[in-house]
């Protein structure tokens, strides 16, 4: 044996690296986050007085749930009722949105009902809510 031994370095982990990359890809991500809703920058638009007449669109929300039952304005209606809201909203406004409000758990077969129902009405531009 030899009077002098060699020493081993010990194994080490470098990881400036590795927090340089994380650090840029923090910062990326929190960027590209901020510009996906206009309301994140923080924009005040300009109010326009000659922008033309104000019109008085507002968006028919109805709802439906898991039995296949209807909602408009937070209360319980059934068929009938529903299709003379409908008709009754066609007369006032035929490019009226409607908003249908549905959980996740509800059959197919009862939104494309409701669907039909809107656009049997006369009414064609639909959203779905979602979150």
């Amino acid at each position: 044996m030899s009077l002098y031994r060699k020493k081993r370095r010990r194994a080490e982990v470098n990881i400036i690296p590795l927090v340089d990359v994380l650090i840029i890809l923090i910062f990326f991500f929190m960027i590209a986050m901020q510009f996906r809703q206009l309301t994140v920058l923080n924009i005040n638009p300009p109010k326009i007085e000659t922008a033309g007449a104000k019109q008085n669109t507002k968006e028919l929300v109805l709802g439906v749930d898991e039995e296949g039952d209807y909602f408009y304005k937070s209360g319980a209606v059934t068929r009938e009722q529903l299709q003379e809201i409908l008709k009754k909203t066609v007369t006032e406004d035929p490019t009226a949105p409607v908003l249908i409000v549905a959980d996740e758990d509800v059959a197919l077969k009862h939104m494309t009902e409701l669907m039909d129902m809107c656009r049997a009405a006369g009414l064609t531009k639909i959203r779905l809510q979602s979150r």
